[in-house]
């Protein structure tokens, strides 16, 4: 059977893209379907305009900070809207960005919902991009899901009330106090923002520390952290009740407390993106959240049909879904041996102020494998001896005690995720704890503890749990 495209891409994220881009490169007929935010959720309400709204964040702590360098810098009145418009026009030029690469790529672009009508045949349909598009249908050999994902909010009285990160980016004002619901990453993130721009915020969690999953060291030091910056934490909480009072909400509990606030955000979780891509005329297989169920190859229960990134029952991290995009699209049209990827190894950042990053195993994951060696420091940064501010840098290195390989770097502190991208290349390569040690550090920075760390500070014994 001939068919209008080799290739057809359902979404135009950061995975969606990257396969289409590779698949084109390699001489392959390919279209891509879009029918909301060119760059997908990470460019437009996720990772991008995040980082930028911490590093505005910041700027009030350096001025503070500046003072114990002799510099006589006040923080002024922040102004909400310039940054949004900043944001916004910052946004745009990647959107534009991403259509360009992609025209240029030779990818056929489609605006709209797309869906299946079965395995090979696509349905384009209006979408929020283009509301008055036509209706076209073509046919395709292989389909490539790579839809996302978006933001869950709690069946919970008034949760109508409540906003998620889609809103968030486009608040008209900065409310003054805010109730954050979550201790993941958008949780932590966003509490440090609206706090670093002035904010009173209320930290709201199930578990007993934030970020659930990374080391059991950084997740402590993080919650002191977070204490520090004078954010309120309800640390083991969870919301059963959101109450409107005009234009300002309570909060309840379940253990009764009461919280007020200006802003209700819920960062709990999200969902796939699959409602209204028709998989059932294809026969593709979801899980019972929905995610799609795909197999090393990100091949699903239907051949030919493929799903990447945040859309599958994987981890959902933008890089990841790059690096997944790029290998099928190699894989399936490069004609030799497509390039490796460490998923295992994959660094992971949390932008608070300090942030915390983190590669590898953590020192449970690690300790059950075997006997492992930790070592770990806790200072003051050079910088914040002057500045007066409380803040502790944590470094952690979890060794397997046998192979004596670095199989995890943890770090809190300013400029944690810039170190652990290189720090990455050594543990995906298996370097021991004595390659780190005849590594000269540089002086004076906070990298070099990672090379200088000589004194083990326990050994954890392998453990069943």
């Amino acid at each position: 059977m001939t068919y209008d495209f080799d290739l057809f891409v359902i979404g135009a994220g950061s995975g969606g893209v990257r396969c289409a881009r590779i698949a084109a490169a390699h001489g392959a007929r390919v279209a891509v379907a879009e029918n909301r935010h060119w760059g997908g959720t990470c460019v437009n309400l996720g990772c991008v305009p995040k980082k930028l709204m911490v590093q505005a964040a910041e700027y009030g702590d350096l001025a503070r900070d500046s003072h114990g360098f002799g510099w006589e810098v006040a923080p002024g009145h922040h102004d909400w809207a310039a940054l949004i418009a900043a944001k916004d026009h910052e946004i745009t030029r990647l959107n534009g960005i991403y259509v360009s690469m992609l025209e240029k790529s030779g990818v056929r672009l489609f605006t709209g919902t797309a869906r299946f009508e079965d395995a090979h045949t696509i349905v384009i349909g209006p979408g929020a991009l283009a509301p008055d598009a036509p209706v076209r249908r073509v046919t395709a050999a292989r389909i490539v899901i790579a839809t996302g994902s978006r933001p869950d909010l709690p069946e919970i009285p008034g949760i109508e009330h409540a906003i998620s990160s889609d809103q968030a980016f486009h608040l008209d004002a900065r409310p003054k106090r805010v109730c954050m619901v979550g201790g993941g990453y958008i949780g932590v993130e966003f509490a440090g923002i609206f706090q670093g721009l002035g904010s009173e915020v209320d930290l709201v969690y199930r578990q007993h520390l934030p970020l659930r999953g990374f080391d059991h060291d950084l997740r402590t030091a993080l919650h002191e952290a977070i204490e520090s910056r004078g954010i309120r934490q309800h640390a083991g909480r969870s919301p059963v009740a959101i109450r409107a009072h005009g234009r300002h909400y309570t909060v309840e509990l379940d253990n009764g407390a009461k919280i007020e606030t200006d802003c209700v955000f819920f960062a709990t979780g999200r969902n796939p993106n699959v409602d209204a891509l028709g998989l059932n005329h294809a026969g593709v297989s979801v899980t019972a959240g929905g995610r799609i169920v795909v197999d090393a190859m990100g091949e699903t229960n239907v051949p030919g049909i493929f799903a990447i990134g945040d859309v599958t029952n994987r981890m959902n991290l933008t890089p990841v879904a790059i690096a997944e995009g790029h290998s099928l699209a190699d894989r399936l049209f490069g004609h030799g041996h497509p390039r490796e990827w460490s998923l295992e190894t994959t660094p992971k950042a949390v932008f608070f102020s300090p942030p915390l990053a983190s590669v590898g195993l953590t020192e449970s994951e690690a300790a059950r494998e075997g006997n492992v060696d930790i070592y770990l420091a806790r200072f003051t940064p050079m910088r914040h001896t002057l500045s007066g501010r409380t803040r502790k840098t944590v470094m952690k290195l979890v060794v397997d005690q046998a192979s004596q390989k670095v199989v995890g770097a943890h770090m809190l502190g300013d400029d944690a995720p810039e170190m652990m991208q290189g720090l990455a290349i050594a543990v995906t390569a298996g370097l021991t704890k004595q390659d780190f040690d005849r590594t000269v550090g540089i002086h004076p920075t906070s990298a070099e503890e990672f090379v200088t760390m000589r004194t083990r500070t326990r050994v954890t014994e392998r453990s069943s749990d």
